[in-house]
């Protein structure tokens, strides 16, 4: 038995998806290598269902760089039976509805019918299973990840999936023998297929025969238990072809790796524990190939809670970027797969620092140990479009306080005041520099954090006392003198405060409300040496 936790062990290799490729062309595989992920489009794809993809991304970047031609499979098991009715939904656009925005009784007459014979509940695409799994190719799509999707419900239609289907109920003997060392209720009765009842269209269990020079299944459309519910049968009895039904998902999966040749599948812990056993021992004792590599990663949570799409506890990569940069993102998966990792919205600018200082150290302007800078040197290429021009980075939390006015002109002054965007740079790179402030405006708005205000552009209607006003004035003449850095200026704040009499927090308080026209505000000092000082002194002193 092979461990796939220990696929992708470093080991001398400072990136994971290069220890994963030697272990690839140690077995010499035919080409192209076929690396797959899967899942079943049972609800909105999250961040978590694209743990397949990118890591599979990475690994067919590390072996197209070998020299080798690849191709990067996605299955979509929408042959699978509807279970159960998912929390929230969402439309073509991402607008992500609760259950009571579409018609769900209808979604609940059709439990245990496939997802592809599922009417779509927004009336747009093929099905249930064709909407959602629309949803996943848009999204990978938007990464710039190129998937080939195939749907399970293809294949079997198409025959590709007969000869494994044949095979595994001539040899079902076999089939019961293996299954029985790791699944209970498996016995002589057990027939390793499922047919789709030709009355109400379940996929029902009970198979009394089986003609293998026919291709046919006789069925009762019998009650089947989904997890603690039941999904009742209607009782039909017919006959159904090797097309008209499925394989159990212990046996499909192997059935997915020799019908598409695979050499490389990662897949989550909840696998590793479960089907990723059963699926070697299938491929090898049942079908007589050699699985191919497996790799586990770990699941991520968001704000410390687990992603899911039936409990509704999800983000979409929609909303992600929204949030960050494609580039983020894709660096996000470049991280150790074997590490859980909490994808902790509040705190989205530690991750975009760590980009930043990623990307830094890739064009040798940062010091860094060697097994970081050759972290760098291997996957940053596999994470932008460009890695020969270091583009120019406004730092996120000051992206979120340039965010706080539209005003573009203002937003370059700052910028440039602050020394963020340097004096003469092309238009394109400063439209380009510009553009996470989008993503941290949304952010601070998302979060409602410290940088969720917006600058008063013109002069809010304010009354100050004479030691606040006097106060004020000097701050300004302070900075129209000194034009001091942010740490100065902050503690020039307090100070002016002080020699005034001014208590302090009605100082900021001041602040405040000339320049955001509210009571509290980020930190005043970096907020006002990141302004235009020429707007800044007209504003303390209360002209404009």
């Amino acid at each position: 038995m092979s461990d796939p936790y220990g696929t992708g062990d470093q080991g001398h290799r400072a990136f994971w998806a290069d220890a994963v490729a030697d272990e690839i062309e140690a077995r010499d595989p035919e080409e192209p290598i076929v690396i797959k992920g899967g899942v079943s489009p049972s609800g909105v794809p999250h961040l978590g269902h694209f743990n397949e993809i990118m890591r599979g991304y990475f690994v067919a970047e590390a072996l197209r760089d070998r020299g080798h031609e690849v191709r990067q499979v996605f299955t979509t098991d929408d042959k699978d039976r509807l279970r159960k009715l998912p929390r929230k939904l969402a439309d073509l656009e991402w607008n992500v509805v609760g259950l009571g925005e579409v018609d769900a009784g209808a979604l609940g007459r059709n439990l245990g019918k496939p997802y592809t014979d599922i009417p779509d509940p927004f009336g747009c695409c093929d099905s249930y299973g064709a909407h959602f799994t629309e949803l996943l190719r848009r999204s990978a799509a938007a990464v710039g990840v190129p998937i080939e999707i195939v749907s399970n419900t293809k294949l079997y239609e198409s025959g590709r999936f007969d000869d494994a289907v044949r095979h595994v109920l001539e040899h079902r003997e076999t089939a019961q023998h293996v299954l029985a060392e790791f699944q209970d209720k498996v016995d002589e009765a057990y027939v390793p297929f499922f047919a789709q009842c030709h009355e109400c269209g379940n996929l029902t269990e009970t198979i009394p025969a089986i003609d293998l020079d026919a291709g046919t299944v006789d069925y009762v459309c019998e009650d089947v238990e989904a997890g603690d519910d039941v999904i009742e049968g209607c009782g039909h009895e017919g006959t159904a072809t090797f097309r008209e039904g499925k394989l159990p998902w212990r046996f499909e999966w192997p059935a997915q790796w020799l019908t598409l040749g695979v050499d490389f599948e990662p897949f989550g812990k909840d696998h590793a524990e479960g089907s990723w056993p059963s699926g070697e021992a299938i491929a090898r004792e049942v079908f007589g190939f050699e699985p191919p590599v497996p790799m586990t990663y770990e699941w991520f949570t968001l704000n410390g809670d687990a992603l899911s799409s039936s409990a509704g506890n999800l983000i979409t990569v929609e909303e992600v970027l929204e949030l960050l940069e494609v580039e983020v993102l894709r660096y996000f998966f470049t991280k150790n797969p074997k590490k859980q990792r909490d994808f902790d919205i509040r705190r989205l600018d530690r991750l975009v620092d760590e980009f930043d200082r990623f990307e830094r150290i890739y064009f040798g302007e940062e010091d860094a140990e060697e097994r970081e800078a050759e972290l760098a040197e291997r996957a940053y290429p596999m994470v932008v479009d460009d890695s020969e021009t270091r583009p120019i980075r406004i730092p996120y939390t000051f992206a979120a306080v340039l965010g706080m006015t539209d005003d573009r002109e203002l937003r370059v002054q700052m910028a440039q005041r602050s020394g963020h965007l340097p004096e003469g740079a092309a238009d394109a790179e400063i439209d380009a520099a510009l553009d996470r402030i989008e993503n941290a405006r949304t952010w601070a708005v998302r979060t409602d954090n410290e940088f969720n205000y917006r600058l008063a552009e013109a002069l809010p209607e304010v009354e100050f006392d004479d030691a606040t006003a006097t106060a004020l004035d000097e701050l300004a003449e302070a900075i129209e003198s000194d034009a001091p850095d942010e740490d100065a200026l902050q503690e020039e704040i307090y100070e002016t405060a002080r020699r005034n009499d001014v208590p302090v927090g009605e100082f900021f308080g001041a602040g405040y409300r000339l320049f955001l026209d509210e009571d509290e505000g980020p930190r005043l000092g970096p907020f006002l040496a990141a302004m235009d000082d020429a707007f800044v002194v007209r504003r303390l002193r209360r002209e404009g």
